[in-house]
C-alpha cells in the first residue's frame, strides 16, 4: 500500500515529464549515455508557508536568484567540456537534467523523477538490479535542503556529490553514506575563523547566524571549538527573516563588541549588513562565511564604508578556465525575450522554467558570486573520472557495455585523487575535500568594490595559515580594532576573574618568588621551586646560586691554615710536655691531666676541617659534636686544676677532711669522669632527637641558597651548652678565689683571660648569626672555635712552654719551693 502510495504521488506531481519535446535548446536537459541530476536554486522563497494539502512549489512564482542560474551554468559547462573531452570519457557522452529546487521541502515531484525508472519507483531487492534515471547528482545548495532530501538518494547509494551544503553533520557516513562534497565543511570554516579571530588577538566576538541548520551547525561548532582558546562569545543568536536586526546589532554594540562573525545564508547576511548601515553601527570587523563572503551586491550597497572592515571566507579563488567564452557563446545564441511554442511547452515542465534567465547578459552571470563555481566544476568532473574507472577507459575508448551502476561509482569515487586546474581533487574517509581556503577582504573603497586575497589557509600537506596585515585598512589609525572584554595584563600580573566570561578580569602583580605563565594558567601566580627565585612582577623564575665556604676559597684557606698550625703547636707543646713531664712546671700545670687538656684541644681543632666543601650528614654532625665534647673535657679539667689549687693552697688548712677525702679518691679525674659523661649523653640526644642535618637556606637572600646545617633540637642544644658555660663560670669563680696564690701556681690570670676570651667569642658569633646572613657565619664559627682553642693554649701552655726552653732556671724544684715559703711568709705577716 504505501508503495502504491508513492508511485500515485509520484505519477501526480511528474505528469509534465511525459511531453514529447527537443531537449537539445533547452538549459535543463541533455541527452546522453549517463545522465546526471542538477538541482540549483534558481529562485528563492523568502517565506515558506504551511500547506494543508499535497501541492509542488511552482518556483518560477517566487523571487529569482541570478548565481543559482550562474551555477547552473558552470554545470553545463563542465558536461560539455567532458563531452568534448577525448581522453576522459572518449566514446561515453554524459547528458543532464536540472531542476529549479527552490524550496527546503515541496520540491519532492524533481527529486522522484530523479531516482525513478521510467517514471515509476518500485521494490528493489538488490542494489544490482536497480538502475535510476540518473547515475549520480550534484547539488542542491544549502545545507538545509540537502539534508531534507540526501536519505532518498543515499538509500541507494546513489552519489550525490554536493557543491554548496557544509553542514557537519552530512560528513557522518552511517547517516548519508553516498553523500560527497567539494567544498569543505562548517568544521574546516569554523577552524579558520577561529584562527583569523586568533591571528588579531581578539577575544570578544559576536556570533549572528540564520534560523537554519547550515548556521546552528556552525554556532554549535563554534562554541565547541573556542573551548581552550581564550575567545569568549559575548553574543549569540539565531535570526528568522521576520527577527528585530536593529535590535540584534545595538545589544552588540553596548556590549563593546567589534568583531561579528556572521555565519549566515546570503539573504540573512543582507538584511544583517542592512540594518548596520541603518543602525549607523560603525568601525566593526564583520567576519563573513563562505556562503555570503563573494556576493555582489553588498559591497555597492551606499553607506557600507561605514560599518567598518569585512573580511570573507571563500575556497581559494581558482578560475573555470573557458567559462566566461562559453557563457558568451551561450548569449549569442539565445534568443532574448523570445517566447516560441518550445517556451510554452517549458511552462508546463514542474520547475524548469525561469523566465528572469534569458534576459541576464553574459557579463552579468560572468560577475556573480564565483564562490562555488570551481565546487560544482569539480563536482562534475569527480563524477566523470569515477565513470571513467568503472568503464575501465583508457586514452582511447570506454567499455560501453560495462554495467555501470551508481553504488559502483561511490566505490571509486572514495579512491579518486586527480588534479584539476592545479587543484588536487581528493577526499578522505568522510568524503570531505582538501581544505584551501582563502581570506578576502571587500574593498568597498574603489568604484566598483573589489575582493582582494589577503590570506590562506591549507591543511595539505600540513596546516599553513597566513594573513597580510598590511593589506588591512583599519579604520583605527591603522590598527587592528580592540575587540577585548578586558585589557590583557602586563606580563607579570595574573588575571582576577571578573563576571561570567573568562575574558573579562582585573589583573594583580605576582609577588616575589611566584610567576604567571600565561601559556600555562593566566590566571595563577605559581611559585618557584625552592632552588629558584623571582622579583615581584615576574613571567619566570631564575636558577638561585648555590652558596657554601668552599675549600678553594681564600677565607676558607686563611682559616684551615690556621687550624693546621694550631695542631701543630699543641702536638709540639703535647711532645714538650711529655718529655719534661717530671719537672715542676709541668706538675704544677696538671701533670698528667694536661696530656688529656692538650688532646681534647687537638681533636676539638679537627672540627675545623668540617666547616667546608658541601654539606652533608657526616659533616654536619663532626663540625659540632666533635668541638663541643672535646672542649668542654678541657673546660672540666681547667675547672678542676682551679679548684685543686685552691684546695691544696686554702681549703687543706680549713677542711682537712674533705681534701683528705679529695685526695684518697682522685676527686679529680671523678669530676672530669663525671661531667664529661653527663656532657656526652647530652650530646647524644642532642644528636638523636632531632638529628643535626644540611639544609637549604632559601629565605635568607631572594637569589642565593645557602647550604647550612641545622642547629638540631633547640632544648637539647642549650643543655649541651649550659654545661660547657656552666663549667667555665665555676673555672672563673675557682680562678678568683685563688688570685693572690704563689706566682708559679697561680694561673688564675692565664685562665680567666682564656675563659673571657672564650665568652667574648662566642658571645660576637651568636650576634652575628642572629643578626647577619652570609655563608661567611659559618667561617665565624669555624674562627670562634680557634679563638676558644687558642684562647687556652696561648694562656695556659704557650707561658708554661717558653719557661721550659727559656727558662730552665725557673724549672726547678728550689725555685717553686722559695715561691712558697714568700706566700707562707706573707700570709703570716697578715
Amino acid at each position: 500500500m504505501v508503495l502504491s502510495s508513492i508511485y500515485v504521488f509520484l505519477v501526480g506531481f511528474t505528469n509534465c515529464f511525459f511531453f514529447k519535446i527537443s531537449w537539445s535548446a533547452s538549459d535543463f536537459s541533455l541527452e546522453g549515455d549517463y545522465l546526471l541530476g542538477g538541482l540549483f536554486a534558481l529562485h528563492e522563497i523568502e517565506h515558506e508557508t504551511t500547506l494543508y494539502s499535497a501541492e509542488t512549489t511552482e518556483c518560477f512564482r517566487h523571487s529569482s536568484s541570478e548565481s543559482g542560474y550562474q551555477m547552473l551554468q558552470v554545470m553545463r559547462f563542465a558536461v560539455e567540456e567532458i563531452n568534448n573531452s577525448t581522453t576522459l570519457l572518449p566514446n561515453v557522452s554524459l547528458g543532464y537534467e536540472m531542476f529549479d529546487h527552490c524550496s527546503n521541502t515541496k520540491n519532492f515531484n524533481s527529486i522522484l523523477n530523479l531516482i525513478s525508472k521510467n517514471g515509476a519507483i518500485k521494490p528493489k531487492e538488490k542494489l544490482n538490479n536497480y538502475q535510476p534515471k540518473v547515475i549520480a547528482l550534484t547539488g542542491p545548495y544549502g545545507s538545509t535542503r540537502t539534508m531534507t532530501i540526501a536519505p532518498l538518494f543515499t538509500m541507494d547509494l546513489i552519489p550525490m556529490v554536493n557543491y554548496g551544503a557544509s553542514a557537519s553533520a552530512l560528513s557522518n557516513k552511517l547517516h548519508y553514506p553516498s553523500f560527497v562534497r567539494t567544498i569543505p565543511s562548517n568544521k574546516d570554516l569554523i577552524e579558520m575563523i577561529i584562527h583569523i579571530i586568533q591571528w588579531f588577538g581578539w577575544n570578544w566576538v559576536a556570533f549572528i547566524g540564520s534560523q537554519d541548520d547550515y548556521s546552528s551547525d556552525g554556532l554549535k561548532l563554534f562554541n565547541k571549538y573556542i573551548n581552550n582558546t581564550g575567545i569568549c562569545l559575548a553574543y549569540q543568536e539565531g535570526l528568522s527573516l521576520n527577527a528585530n536586526y536593529s535590535l540584534a546589532l545595538k545589544k552588540i554594540d553596548k556590549l563593546n563588541i567589534n568583531v561579528i562573525v556572521v555565519f549566515a545564508l546570503p539573504q540573512y547576511a543582507t538584511k544583517i549588513i542592512k540594518a548596520a548601515i541603518a543602525n549607523n553601527i560603525r568601525d566593526k570587523v564583520w567576519i563573513a562565511s563562505q556562503a555570503w563572503a563573494m556576493n555582489q551586491q553588498l559591497p555597492r550597497e551606499p553607506g557600507i564604508r561605514k560599518i567598518g572592515t569585512i573580511i570573507g571566507i571563500t575556497e581559494r579563488l581558482l578560475s573555470v578556465p573557458g567559462f566566461n567564452e562559453f557563457v558568451h557563446k551561450a548569449r549569442g545564441t539565445t534568443d532574448v525575450g523570445h517566447n516560441d511554442s518550445e517556451g510554452e511547452i517549458k511552462s508546463k515542465i514542474c520547475n524548469q522554467v525561469c523566465d528572469y534567465c534569458t534576459l541576464l547578459t553574459a557579463e552579468e552571470i560572468i560577475n556573480e558570486n564565483p564562490t562555488v563555481s570551481f565546487a560544482i566544476y569539480a563536482a562534475i568532473y569527480t563524477i566523470a573520472h569515477a565513470l571513467h574507472k568503472v568503464l575501465q577507459c583508457d586514452m582511447n575508448e570506454c567499455h560501453k557495455d560495462t554495467v555501470a551502476k551508481p553504488y559502483m561509482l561511490l566505490g571509486e569515487i572514495k579512491k579518486l585523487d586527480f588534479l584539476l586546474n592545479g587543484r588536487q581533487v581528493k577526499y578522505d574517509d568522510d568524503n570531505d575535500p582538501t581544505i584551501s581556503y582563502a581570506v578576502v577582504l571587500w574593498r568597498t573603497d574603489v568604484n566598483p568594490p573589489q575582493f582582494e586575497v589577503m590570506g590562506s589557509y591549507d591543511k595539505l600537506p600540513e596546516i599553513t595559515f597566513t594573513i597580510d596585515n598590511s593589506l588591512l585598512p583599519w579604520h583605527n589609525n591603522g590598527s587592528a580594532p580592540f575587540s577585548n572584554c578586558s585589557v590583557e595584563c602586563k606580563a607579570g600580573y595574573s588575571r582576577q576573574p571578573e563576571g561570567f566570561h573568562s575574558c573579562c578580569f582585573t589583573c594583580k602583580k605576582c609577588q616575589p618568588n611566584t610567576y604567571v605563565d600565561f601559556s600555562r594558567d593566566p590566571y595563577t601566580c605559581f611559585p618557584c621551586a625552592e632552588s629558584e627565585w623571582s622579583d615581584e612582577g615576574s613571567t619566570t623564575c631564575k636558577t638561585r646560586s648555590v652558596v657554601y665556604p668552599q675549600f678553594t676559597e681564600i677565607p676558607s684557606i686563611i682559616v684551615m691554615v690556621s687550624a693546621a698550625i694550631l695542631i701543630i703547636l699543641l702536638i709540639a707543646v703535647f711532645w714538650l710536655f711529655a718529655y719534661n713531664y717530671n719537672t715542676p712546671v709541668v706538675k704544677s700545670a696538671g701533670g698528667s691531666m694536661c696530656f688529656l687538656m692538650l688532646i681534647s684541644l687537638i681533636l676539638s681543632s679537627v672540627s675545623v676541617f668540617f666547616f667546608f666543601g658541601k654539606p652533608t650528614s657526616v659533616f654536619c654532625l663532626l663540625r659540632n659534636a666533635i668541638f663541643e665534647f672535646f672542649f668542654t673535657v678541657c673546660i672540666s679539667c681547667l675547672t678542676v686544676r682551679s679548684f685543686q689549687i685552691v684546695c691544696v693552697f686554702k681549703m687543706a688548712a680549713q677542711f682537712p677532711k674533705v681534701h683528705s677525702l679529695w685526695v684518697k679518691h682522685n676527686g679529680q679525674w671523678l669530676f672530669i669522669a663525671f661531667s664529661s659523661f653527663i656532657h656526652l649523653i647530652s650530646c647524644v640526644i642532642w644528636m638523636t632527637v632531632n638529628p643535626v642535618k644540611p639544609t637549604a637556606d632559601s629565605w635568607s637572600f631572594k637569589d642565593q641558597l645557602m647550604l647550612i646545617c641545622e642547629r638540631g633540637n633547640n632544648i637539647t642544644l642549650t643543655i649541651v651548652v649550659f654545661i660547657s658555660w656552666f663549667l667555665g663560670f665555676l673555672c672563673l669563680l675557682f680562678s678568683y678565689i685563688g688570685r693572690d696564690l704563689p706566682k708559679n701556681y697561680n694561673e688564675a690570670k692565664s685562665i680567666t683571660f682564656s675563659l673571657i676570651l672564650y665568652y667574648l667569642t662566642w658571645i660576637a658569633y651568636f650576634t652575628a648569626y642572629l643578626t647577619l646572613k652570609s655563608k661567611y657565619i659559618i667561617i665565624f664559627n669555624a674562627v670562634a672555635q680557634i679563638s676558644s682553642i687558642n684562647g687556652i693554649l696561648f694562656t695556659y701552655f704557650i707561658p708554661k712552654s717558653y719557661i721550659i726552653i727559656f727558662q730552665p732556671q725557673k724549672n726547678t724544684p728550689a725555685y717553686f719551693q722559695a715561691s712558697i715559703q714568700n706566700y707562707t711568709q706573707t700570709i703570716s705577716r697578715t
